[in-house]
Formats: structure tokens, sequence, C-alpha cells
């Protein structure tokens, strides 16, 4: 009987406070159309975030050598459970337009970007001439 009715006392907030927060100057159409994309993101980070235990080796053993090979499967796994923690929470709120206005929670947004080198901003214009 508790389970039945902290149920729906869970679809009553929402059912309450998603019109209430989803009224902005945008359109009905939009809105709906950033809750899809944040649930698609966050379905997506839920099930690929494994994929960051080689992308985080990889990245680790590019930046930093011999010793990233060591720390990149450490940082993966620690990555890993981030992006799927993210992914879980923008699942289950879907409709509530934080952080921003439906603004992915992590950057990256997914894990299959984000592979490029980092740019070296020590150099000056006139070094690279």
């Amino acid at each position: 009987m508790k389970a039945f009715l902290l149920l729906t006392l869970i679809i009553t907030f929402f059912a309450v406070s998603a019109p209430r927060t989803a009224s902005a100057d945008q359109q009905p159409e939009m809105i709906a159309e950033k809750m899809a994309i944040k649930l698609t993101r966050g379905v997506a980070n839920t099930f690929t975030s494994l994929a960051e235990l080689p992308k985080q080796t990889y990245l680790t053993g590019r930046d930093m050598g011999t010793a990233g090979y060591v720390i990149g499967p450490i940082k993966g796994v620690g990555m890993t459970l981030y992006r799927c923690f993210i992914g879980i929470t923008e699942v289950l709120f879907c409709m509530v337009p934080q952080p921003g206005y439906y603004d992915p929670m992590i950057d990256p947004p997914y894990v299959w970007q984000g592979w490029e080198p980092k740019r070296d901003t020590t150099k000056s214009l006139t070094e690279e001439k």
C-alpha cells in the first residue's frame, strides 16, 4: 500500500510540475523535442558508458606516454561509472529543464565525441610563424 501511494505521489508530482517547468518562451513542440533529445542522450550514455574504458586508456596513453597506459584504465573505470550515472540521471529527469535548458550534463555529451587531440593554447600566434 505504501509503495502504491508513493508511486501515485511521484506521478502526480511530475504531472503537475512538468507543465510549469516547461513554460518558457518556446513552442511546446520545441520543449517536447528537447525532452526527447535529453531522454535519448541519457539512454545512449547509459548503454555506451562501457566504451569509456578503452577511450580513456587510449587518450591518457596518447597524452602521458607509457604512464598513461597504467593510469588510463583506472580513469576509464571512473568515467564509465560517471557516464552511466549521468545517463541514468538524464533518463529519470528528462522532463526537468536542468542544467540550462535541457543541456547535456556531461562534456562531451556522447562517448564517441572528444577523441581529437587537445590543442596547445600556450603557443602564441607569433611563435607559430
